[in-house]
């Protein structure tokens, strides 16, 4: 792994942060153990930064009978691999290992989510998603139909639409400012913590 810059942007020291920044950034590194590169590149900007973690914690860390955390994650890895952002795919498929508690299911998806084996439900929803992703276009109400069929209901549709929009951008700037994964999402949820 690389151990230079985290971002082609200013990274500015933590102690300049605003407050909120600074006491989410530490509960963050407590929890994992390390602080996530996309935490340091997007703190040059503290509102921005502030904006996109609450946009991503109210998308991310609730669990509904149609749309699981695991499977909230799972979105993230699969569009993220359709828009060549190795930070996202490899960080979130980290946290999906975790999430689903099955050390191969996202390079599985990052790979070929067509193939992975998910449920008929993920499978529709993998679907829209990553055609939102790369031709928003052709995503049509019958699409979202789709969804409901599954049994997502109107939050859930509206969820999914909401997490491929917040990582198209999460990607793209993960690619404009270069943040490389941190080397500890590799081995995360494949070998146990220490």
């Amino acid at each position: 792994m690389s151990t230079g810059p985290v971002s082609r942007f200013p990274v500015p020291p933590r102690e300049e942060l605003p407050e909120q920044l600074r006491e989410r950034y530490a509960e963050v590194e407590e929890r994992a153990g390390f602080l996530p590169n996309v935490f340091a590149a997007l703190a040059w900007r503290p509102a921005e930064a502030t904006a996109f973690f609450a946009l991503h914690d109210a998308l991310m860390d609730k669990d509904t009978p149609g749309l699981s955390t695991a499977d909230r994650e799972l979105v993230v890895v699969a569009t993220s691999a359709a828009n060549d952002c190795l930070y996202c795919v490899v960080a979130h498929g980290a946290i999906a290992r975790i999430r689903a508690r099955d050390p191969y299911l996202a390079d599985q998806v990052a790979v070929d989510w067509r193939k992975a084996p998910v449920s008929e439900r993920l499978h529709a929803v993998l679907d829209v998603a990553v055609r939102l992703a790369v031709d928003p276009g052709a995503v049509t109400a019958a699409d979202l139909d789709r969804l409901r069929g599954h049994g997502l209901t109107e939050d859930d549709v509206w969820d999914v639409g909401a997490i491929v929009s917040l990582f198209a951008l999460s990607n793209r700037l993960a690619h404009w400012a270069a943040i490389p994964p941190n080397e500890e999402f590799f081995l995360m949820g494949r070998v146990p913590r220490r």
